[in-house]
């Protein structure tokens, strides 16, 4: 049994968030991040190895630095990485990133006991569709917002999070299942785990290496394979700073509505 566990290197939102001409994100020039919810997804996974003795491979797409981030996960206690980089592989939307991420995942290869994970969403996109998209074209049952995962022999338990409640799914192997915040608490990296990460094997899949796999083909990758057009992006204008009134009198409720019917709110 092995999991597959896709994570993604996203810019840090806690920082300046710095856009490209043509409304792509400028990655180089910000901080980066593991995305989180893939790293409750990574948790998940070590947690079954902890278990079961299973093989973990994480693999990402994106540009070389990104290995960084991997070696990061072999840390953790991951097994392989496997870093998908290329440049026609740039600017792809979610539709042609899972294009690239399910080629990837054939190219690994899944086996009838196997599990593929990802994180609900990334937090540059907020979109959650990258995951469903995978299984659809692996052609997985795919479980999302799990919660709790329970496996059994070739059976996969998942409770599933709702906005008013909680879903119980029961699926065979092979499946996929995107992971919430609320699943685990991610562990941190051990001062052995980093030695050992640099001894892990960590491969790269560039264009050649998965050109022959059907779902990559020039027409459906990349910034013009991608049917998602970003009509305009910008950094929005910081607010400027606020303005404080003390008091709880007449006098102050008067100054508090003057100003706001100057202003044309009231």
């Amino acid at each position: 049994m092995k999991i597959i566990v896709s994570i993604k290197q996203v810019p840090d939102t806690s920082g300046k968030v710095a856009v490209n001409p043509d409304g792509t994100l400028n990655r180089a020039s910000m901080q980066t991040i593991t995305n989180p919810d893939d790293m409750n997804a990574l948790e998940a996974a070590l947690k079954m190895k902890d278990a079961t003795g299973c093989k973990v491979i994480v693999v990402t797409m994106g540009p070389p630095p990104a290995a960084g981030m991997l070696r990061e996960a072999l840390a953790m206690g991951a097994d392989e990485a496997i870093l998908v980089s290329a440049r026609e592989f740039g600017g792809s939307d979610t539709y042609a990133t899972s294009q690239i991420l399910a080629a990837a995942v054939n190219r690994i290869g899944v086996e009838s006991d196997d599990i593929v994970m990802c994180g609900r969403q990334a937090i540059d996109g907020d979109t959650a569709q990258v995951g469903p998209q995978m299984a659809e074209k692996l052609h997985l049952p795919q479980i999302t917002y799990a919660a709790e995962i329970t496996k059994d022999g070739n059976t996969v338990t998942v409770k599933r999070m709702l906005e008013d409640g909680y879903m119980t799914i029961k699926t065979q192997t092979p499946c996929l299942i995107t992971c919430i915040k609320e699943l685990n608490e991610p562990r941190y990296m051990s001062v052995g785990g980093v030695f050992e990460a640099y001894s892990k094997p960590l491969t790269t899949f560039g264009y050649e290496d998965l050109k022959d796999d059907p779902l990559i083909d020039a027409t459906t990758i990349g910034l013009k394979g991608s049917p998602t057009n970003i009509f305009k992006s910008f950094t929005p204008p910081q607010k400027g700073a606020g303005m404080m009134l003390e008091g709880a009198d007449k006098a102050t409720c008067e100054q508090l509505a003057g100003i706001l019917a100057k202003k044309h709110i009231i």
